[in-house]
């Protein structure tokens, strides 16, 4: 039986791709690098910025030495972007509402830093139906590791088949198996509503 339900939070819970993506490529374009839209959709998305900045020098040459200027650019970008961006959407309220008032414990885990993660949760209003949360400073490897996953799974004193995982992008998805809780894949922050979460712990619980 399902128990808990854990959010990734970007592609999910909060439209905030773009933004992620603008933010550290403005960072960037300022050292003369770049990312391109598909390198961010197929190879980069779902990553933590210090994961891409290493990239970056594996393959573009990024000097290693910038990586803690261009991180904490990026991430000054990304709360400018969440305070004027991030709005509550009804849907998601309703679904964590209606989730909490069913007896599920509710968390997010994110690859995102912690101070992003507490604002995008108040902005959007979702904080309040949240048990707990985990950014990528709250462990020692980010997605596609299990790591805050399993982490979050032993917080609520469970076992992982007792958990649904609500993910988009295929490391959180590799992240969420690998952690032995349950799936529910999504494409768009609009998928995340209750009816289908539900549907899908109904399937689960059904053994199908």
């Amino acid at each position: 039986m399902i128990k808990a339900v854990i959010f990734d939070m970007d592609g999910v819970l909060i439209d905030a791709k773009e933004w992620h993506y603008e933010a550290l490529n403005k960072a960037l374009n300022l050292f003369g690098q770049n990312i391109s839209r598909y390198d961010h959709l197929v190879t980069y998305d779902g990553l933590p910025t210090k994961k891409k900045l290493e990239m970056l020098s594996l393959e573009n040459n990024l000097p290693k030495g910038l990586h803690q200027l261009i991180n904490d650019i990026k991430q000054i970008n990304t709360l400018e972007m969440a305070f004027t961006m991030c709005k509550p959407r009804f849907i998601h309220q309703r679904a964590l509402s209606k989730l909490k008032e069913d007896g599920y414990k509710l968390g997010v885990c994110s690859n995102s830093i912690r101070q992003t993660v507490d604002i995008m949760m108040e902005k959007s209003d979702l904080q309040r139906f949240l048990d707990n949360s985990y950014s990528n400073q709250d462990v020692s490897k980010g997605k596609p590791d299990p790591e805050m996953y399993i982490k979050m799974i032993n917080f609520f004193g469970l076992d992982p088949k007792e958990c649904l995982i609500v993910e988009d992008n295929e490391n959180g998805i590799k992240a969420a198996k690998a952690s032995g809780a349950h799936l529910l894949k999504v494409e768009t922050v609009d998928d995340v509503y209750y009816e289908n979460i539900k549907n899908r712990i109904n399937q689960i619980n059904e053994g199908l």
